[in-house]
């Protein structure tokens, strides 16, 4: 069967006899609609941290965590959205330093096992046993690296956007590569730094992130953030622009990546995350790509599903990085629904 693809529906051609066709069109999935948290509170996770959740949908649902992305970009509102309600009992969180949190921007100890442990403490706090870990960018580095240590603490994995948080990775998006494809807003990025640090924009970002100047640290962090979300959506939006140039929003995630990545996000190996599939290799996950991502490029995603054919690989030909282009958002509620009717047998 041939699938021809429109703006938000998909339209199948089915052969209904020789030279005779039946089209049928099917309308792409959205969001659930708005609804509001039925709990919301705060866990204290040590350290000085404390670390916002909410729960939303079937009090006696179906247990699924979103994994919000930065890191340090903090659940918004719509997170919640991708999970039928009715079914679902959804749990968004803000990771260490992000969002709500506290204390905000923080990137004392704050790595990705703190952040792995934390979502185990939630999990006891909440009395779940095992829960779908939904996690897009940096959402799915961190739900690759907690389902690897806590395995049985996952019923599925719906994962987009895949980043591994290796250089080459990192390099593409802060040194060379995405810069060749947005080359007017990467000229801005490279504007707040001097040519003979240009060499190292992580590091010379790094820096200025934490200087003792706060006016220094701000407008490195909106720039910084503002560079990413330009490269967000594969068609720019304004609203997004607005966003990522919000103080408190861009000194959370600037601060807060620039924080992991020049320590390589705490990972024993850049390997590691690849080379622990075959501990989660049981766990029923679908991997969602736009293919045209520039944040996160397609051959990251590829790799990961070349180490794990299991999974079911789903590449959306239309879209960039973000979870709300329209066929991204489509086969990421497309798996949440196929795994609620899993769920009910």
């Amino acid at each position: 069967m041939d699938q021809f693809f429109c703006k938000n529906d998909v339209v199948v051609e089915i052969p209904t006899g020789r030279n005779s066709y039946q089209f049928k069109v099917v309308k792409e999935k959205t969001l659930y609609p708005q609804l509001d948290p039925f709990d919301h509170g705060y866990l204290d996770v040590g350290n000085g941290h404390s670390i916002y959740y909410e729960q939303c949908g079937r009090r006696d649902g179906l247990p699924a965590l979103f994994v919000h992305g930065g890191p340090g970009a903090g659940g918004d509102l719509n997170a919640r959205r991708f999970f039928d309600p009715s079914t679902y009992r959804i749990v968004v969180f803000d990771q260490r330093g992000a969002g709500r949190s506290r204390p905000a921007a923080s990137t004392d100890a704050n790595t990705t096992w703190h952040l792995v442990r934390d979502m185990e403490l939630l999990r006891g706090h909440l009395k779940i046993d095992r829960w779908l870990v939904f996690g897009g960018s940096w959402g799915s580095t961190l739900s690759l690296a907690y389902a690897q240590q806590h395995p049985s603490a996952v019923s599925a994995l719906v994962l987009r956007g895949i980043f591994l948080l290796r250089r080459k990775e990192v390099a593409w998006f802060y040194q060379e590569g995405a810069s060749a494809l947005l080359p007017e807003e990467w000229n801005e990025f490279l504007a707040l730094i001097p040519e003979e640090e240009r060499n190292d924009m992580l590091s010379a970002y790094h820096k200025r992130l934490f200087n003792s100047d706060p006016e220094m640290r701000l407008k490195a962090a909106i720039a910084w953030s503002v560079w990413e979300g330009a490269a967000s959506f594969l068609t720019p939006r304004a609203e997004q622009k607005s966003l990522f140039g919000k103080q408190s929003f861009a000194l959370a995630l600037a601060r807060i990546e620039a924080h992991f990545f020049v320590n390589d996000g705490f990972f024993l190996s850049e390997g590691q995350l690849l080379e622990g599939v075959d501990r989660i290799r049981h766990i029923p996950a679908v991997i969602v790509q736009g293919r045209h991502d520039i944040v996160c490029p397609m051959e990251t995603a590829w790799e990961l599903h070349k180490c794990w054919p299991e999974a079911d690989f789903r590449v959306v030909s239309d879209a960039g990085h973000s979870a709300y282009e329209v066929g991204i958002m489509n086969e990421l509620i497309n798996a949440t629904d196929a795994f609620r009717e899993l769920a009910a047998g």
